[in-house]
This record gives structure tokens, sequence and C-alpha cells, in this order.
């Protein structure tokens, strides 16, 4: 970003080309915000505003899961004749996957289609995924189908890998386990993230032996500086299974090795023992992880919270939940889980503590988070934004996500 300023400072000795100006913008909203971006696009000359410019502004716009900005700016581009290929249909086409609008998803293709633009794999995977997101085997499969006669077309591990989740969803093990082996079949090079997938999609099936298993050949075609994202994997996997004294092994060996400390990882064994009513344990944690290098993050206070509101302490799970909110700008993801919000305010009611209730409700309100629909009932107001918040982070928020990031490799 320091280099591209610079260049932009010294117009007369350096041309800035499309690739440049589409490439600044990219890292423009990943740096300074998104309406920085616009505001990047909007300076541009005319000869610079092309369809890779458009599409990268499309680009950071899905990212930020701004739909009505999004769908203007796709019309935009279909009216200058910006849409004649794969890239901008699929971008939207995971913009509507986040939405779970996915009859949209099906009208992407058939606009596809009749315009006789080709469909990539990365188009046939995100169809894969909004199918089975809809319940629908027959229509996923059929799709699968139309792929493999698709000469242009070589199904990757991402699309055996979507697949299993979906078959996951559905109780589907056999066809599931069946995917994961050919995922497995499909990696290539040394590339570690088809392994993050298997462990975690193994975890969800429920087959122990499987995560280890993949998690030895992981650690032989890696041996040296497995990353924080392969033992979170790895954990997150073990602590689904409650096998949490291989969990608690791994941590150790992570802690070990590890090059900095990534409180998701330890956020999950708290988070077990939270859950599992060991409220003692999961403090006595928190103070490892402190130790062993954690500076904790939102979650991490949002789950001690939860342990606070299950052991009915009004005044250890606000502390909590402000400490929670004040480090939430560092966190472009979280937000507070609804349900755990109306946890403290019953047990708030159920204690008679209005002045915990009322001190919370001010800083719900004076929070980023005060304009969700989701929050609109705890504090009083109608929201006046689209609701994004959801209590269970599901598998589908990542297959989203995975392809999302493929999408933005390709740019």
């Amino acid at each position: 970003m320091q280099v591209y300023d610079w260049i932009n400072n010294r117009p007369e000795r350096f041309r800035v080309s499309e690739s440049d100006a589409a490439i600044q913008l990219d890292l423009i909203s990943k740096v300074r915000g998104f309406s920085s971006a616009e505001v990047f696009f909007l300076s541009l000359e005319d000869q610079l505003k092309n369809k890779r410019t458009y599409g990268a502004l499309l680009n950071v716009y899905v990212h930020s899961r701004s739909k009505e900005k999004a769908e203007s700016l796709f019309d935009t581009m279909r009216s200058k004749g910006y849409v004649e290929h794969s890239l901008p249909f699929n971008v939207m086409m995971t913009l509507y996957m986040n939405a779970k609008e996915y009859v949209k998803v099906d009208m992407l293709v058939s606009e596809m289609k009749e315009k006789k633009i080709q469909l990539d794999i990365y188009t046939y995977n995100i169809w894969i995924s909004s199918c089975g997101s809809q319940g629908s085997i027959e229509k996923m499969e059929q799709v699968f189908e139309q792929m493999e006669k698709d000469t242009t077309i070589v199904p990757n591990w991402s699309t055996f890998s979507t697949m299993a989740s979906m078959y996951i969803r559905m109780d589907q093990t056999d066809k599931a386990e069946e995917c994961l082996r050919k995922v497995e079949s499909r990696i290539k090079g040394r590339d570690r993230i088809p392994f993050h997938y298997l462990l975690s999609l193994y975890g969800r099936v429920g087959n122990k032996d499987e995560v280890y298993r993949v998690w030895n050949t992981y650690k032989s075609v890696f041996p040296k500086n497995t990353p924080n994202l392969g033992y979170h994997a790895i954990i997150a996997s073990l602590v689904k299974l409650d096998d949490i004294t291989g969990a608690e092994k791994l941590y150790q060996e992570w802690v070990s090795v590890k090059l900095s400390y990534d409180p998701r990882v330890g956020n999950l064994l708290l988070g077990w023992y939270v859950e599992k009513g060991e409220i003692h344990k999961a403090l006595s944690f928190f103070e490892q992880m402190k130790e062993d290098g954690c500076v904790p993050n939102s979650n991490t206070w949002e789950i001690l919270s939860e342990g606070y509101i299950a052991d009915k302490k009004i005044s250890e799970a606000l502390s909590c939940l402000k400490d929670a909110f004040m480090v939430a700008d560092n966190s472009r993801s979280w937000r507070p889980k609804p349900l755990n919000l109306s946890a403290f305010l019953e047990l708030c009611q159920e204690q008679d503590d209005l002045e915990s209730a009322e001190t919370f409700t001010v800083l719900l309100k004076l929070s980023k988070f005060s304009k969700y629909k989701a929050y609109a009932s705890l504090i009083g107001s109608s929201g006046d934004t689209l609701d994004r918040t959801d209590d269970n982070h599901d598998s589908e928020n990542s297959d989203s996500e995975m392809l999302l990031n493929e999408l933005e490799s390709s740019l």
C-alpha cells in the first residue's frame, strides 16, 4: 500500500495501469475500509474505470456484504458489457450464498447459460453448494453430473469438500466419506488447506480414527512449521468429538512450537470447558492461556461470560461482556451472540438487578452492533440494518468463505 501511495504521488514519473488500479482498490478496502475504496474508484480517470476496476469494486462490496451496492454495481456492469465472463457472476453468486438467497444463485446460472457464458470450476462449486444448502441431494447431484459432462471442467478437491459438507448436513455419512477420499486423492503439491478441511469434515462425520490418520499424514507431508490453522483444525475436531484428552495434548504441543499465539486455538478448549459446566477448569485454563502468550479476543471474553451467566454471577459476566465489546473493534467478524445477551438480561431480571441490566443496555446501544436487527429487541429499537448475525457459525459460513477466498485469488 505504501509503495502505491508513493507512486500515486509522482504521476509525472509513473503511469498507473488498469491492473494497478484494481490491485490498489482491493488493498485500500482491506487496509482502510470499503468507503475509502469507493472514494478511490470515483477518483480514477475514466480510462481506468473498466471491467477490471469495476470487478475489483464489486468484490469489495461482496466481501463487506453490501448487497444493495453490489447489485446496483452489477447492473451497471451489465449495461457496460462488463459481465461477459464468469468471474462477476461467481462473485455475485457468493453474495447470494452468504445471504441464503439460493433462488438468485439459480437465476444467475440461468443467465450465464442464456448468454452462452462458460461456467467455470468456481461457478459449479458455488452452484453445488447452493443446491446442497437448500437440502436437495438430487439437485446437487444433477449439477455434479452436468459438471462431469462439461469437458472444460475437472472437479477439484474443493468440489468434493463442498459436496462432503452438504452430505454431512443431510446425514448422508457414507456419501460424505466417499467424497472425503476424493478430496485427499486430489491434493496437489504442498497445499495445506485441503488437509484443514479434511480434519474439520472428518470431525463433523464423527470419525475420530480418520481425524488422527489425516493429521499424521499432514504432519508427515509438512514436518516443520505446522501453522496455527492446522492445529486449530485438529483441536476443533477433537473437541467436537469430546476427545478432550487428545485436544489438550495437541494444545500443549502447539504451545511448544507456535510462532505466535492465536486465541482462536485456546478458545476451543475454553469453550468446551464452559459448555460442560466446568467453570473452574475454564478459569484455570484462561490463566494458562495468558501465561502461554494469549491476548484475549472478543470471543474469549464472550465464552467466559457464558460460563459466568450459567453460574449466575452477574457482575463477572458483565465485566467479561464489557471486555468483549472493548476489543471488538479489532475484529471484523465477531458479533455477540443474541442468545447469550438475552440470557444475561434474563438473569438480571431473575435476580432483580436492574442496574446491571441498564449498564449493559447502554453498552449495547453505544456499540457498533446497535444497528443490527438481531439486537433491536434487547435495546428497544427497530434496527436499521439487515440481520447478518447468527448464533450458529456453522459450516455453511465456512463453505462460503472458502468459495469467496478462491474467487479472490483468481482476480
